[in-house]
């Protein structure tokens, strides 16, 4: 049963077909939140499409600081008040200058650090800008007023695991000033051979000192500690293929040595249909969820208000980005919420920013939320490469829509690769696509009974062989990363970009 799970994930980008009908014919739905098979690379909607679509609470303004940032995950304040943003399909950090001509919108837009390994999460602690790679923890000196980094990139933890699974890493640096950092599982649902995964680990400053101090967690990508209290929370994400409405996605208070239930247990300790059996004990002795989201909303970016200037309605709450549903036969998440915690420790949950979704047209992906120095909330969005703030109170003249850009396909999309190199990659391309049953998902000829097919249209007007290698290798969650061989990989992206939409 196991293995057969695992198979129906595969069907997200390059599906196995035998996985994708064991899927649909159990009366599980794959609702992908695109409206065309790569979401990368959209158009970000327009100013007006935004002010339309998201709404806030009363007494909340919100505008578009940044745009044309692919695939934009996680965020850092600066001291000094630029904002940095990790792109991992970019293998970068980029840094955002701060508004200081109080127009709204980022003053401008730069590389910081770049030829990294999918850098996804970030932190600020001494003299160093911390970087979490799929593999390895890095860092490299950084001077926040003066906006530069100085000297080499150094990896002070490696070897972390990589592979199948969820491949986004996550770091910050806790209040007792270690290293916090957490790896998603392998695989939806298994028991993990290397206790890394699944886990949150903790470190020196240095990267010495490795200690596992959570477990059971699925993948618990956000994290933060609540500052009235000095308690960390972390948001994980629940196990797929149980149906639309179970499990649910949960908010977790981390505990050292505290085990949060799976692969064992879903939720308030239920037990798992595939690996509870036999574990019982351990599901029972697992620690709840403090609160749990609805199933599928893949809560990720967590950040707790604590500026002077946040009004008292929003002091002390926290902000999660919910970055929205895939395996439901109706959308669900796609929004910002505010957690509230009241006196006996129950917590309220509300919406922020919604408008993402609407009637299953998605225009972005919420995926991490941080208040700057100005106390601006700022949230990214993956789907449409955006930075978004909101402010609390009167707010900057309106944002504006930015000039047409060029496509990502203009040139040449190859890179002057020779014609006998084209020939050959072409080949072994077909030959991977058929391998990996790609057209079982993205032809209309060889689709599986009830599929909705996502034909590989206009591929060569947002990418360029680099950019389609490297969003093949990284794709946007939740489709997971395959484990396919550099020359493949790039042999797959040469036939995409070369084969009529027709042939394939």
């Amino acid at each position: 049963m196991t293995k057969t799970l695992l198979a129906a994930g595969a069907v997200l980008l390059l599906g196995g077909a035998a996985g994708a009908w064991w899927f649909w014919s159990h009366g599980y739905a794959v609702n992908l939140p695109i409206r065309q098979v790569v979401s990368h690379g959209i158009a970000a909607p327009a100013a007006d499409a935004i002010l339309r679509r998201l709404e806030t609470p009363s007494g909340v303004r919100l505008g578009r600081f940044a745009e044309g940032l692919e695939g934009a995950r996680f965020l850092r304040p600066t001291p000094a008040g630029d904002l940095l943003v990790s792109q991992p399909r970019l293998g970068r950090i980029a840094l955002l200058e701060k508004d200081a001509n109080g127009d709204g919108r980022a003053d401008g837009v730069r590389v910081l650090v770049s030829g990294l390994d999918q850098p996804h999460g970030l932190d600020l602690h001494g003299e160093w800008l911390y970087v979490a790679e799929g593999g390895a923890v890095g860092r490299i000196r950084f001077d926040p007023a003066a906006r530069a980094t100085r000297g080499a990139f150094e990896r002070i933890v490696t070897g972390i695991p990589t592979g199948e699974g969820h491949w986004t890493r996550t770091l910050r640096f806790g209040p007792d000033g270690f290293l916090y950092l957490s790896v998603g599982s392998s695989c939806n649902a298994c028991i993990e051979k290397d206790a890394r995964r699944a886990a949150i680990t903790r470190y020196r400053e240095d990267g010495s000192g490795e200690e596992i101090y959570a477990t059971g967690l699925r993948n618990a990508v956000g994290f933060d500690w609540r500052p009235a209290t000095g308690e960390l929370f972390a948001t994980d994400n629940g196990r797929d293929l149980l149906g639309d409405d179970f499990p649910p996605c949960e908010l977790d208070r981390i505990e050292k040595g505290g085990f949060y239930g799976w692969p064992f247990a879903n939720g308030n300790r239920v037990l798992d249909p595939d690996h509870g059996k036999g574990h019982e004990a351990q599901a029972a002795a697992s620690i709840p969820p403090v609160h749990g989201f609805r199933p599928h909303n893949a809560p990720l970016g967590i950040a707790f208000l604590a500026h002077p200037s946040t009004p008292a309605a929003f002091q002390g709450a926290a902000l999660v980005a919910l970055h929205g549903s895939w395996n439901r036969s109706r959308k669900d998440g796609y929004k910002v919420v505010s957690l509230h915690w009241a006196e006996d420790g129950s917590i309220t949950e509300r919406d922020f920013i919604t408008g993402f979704e609407r009637n299953d047209d998605v225009i972005g992906r919420p995926v991490d939320v941080a208040q700057g120095p100005d106390g601006a909330v700022y949230v990214s969005d993956d789907f449409a490469g955006s930075i978004f703030r909101a402010s609390f109170g009167d707010v900057p003249a309106a944002v504006t829509a930015p000039a047409p850009q060029a496509g990502s396909g203009a040139g040449d999309l190859l890179h002057g690769m020779p014609a006998e190199e084209v020939a050959r990659r072409k080949a072994r391309g077909k030959a991977v696509y058929a391998r990996w049953h790609c057209a079982s998902c993205h032809s209309t000829a060889e689709a599986l009974p009830k599929m909705k097919v996502k034909p590989l249209v206009g591929l060569r007007e947002r990418f360029d062989l680099d950019k389609l290698d490297a969003w093949i290798r990284t794709p946007n969650p939740p489709m997971p990363s395959y484990p396919i061989r550099d020359e493949d990989r790039r042999s797959l992206a040469v036939y995409l970009l070369t084969t009529e939409d027709a042939e394939r």
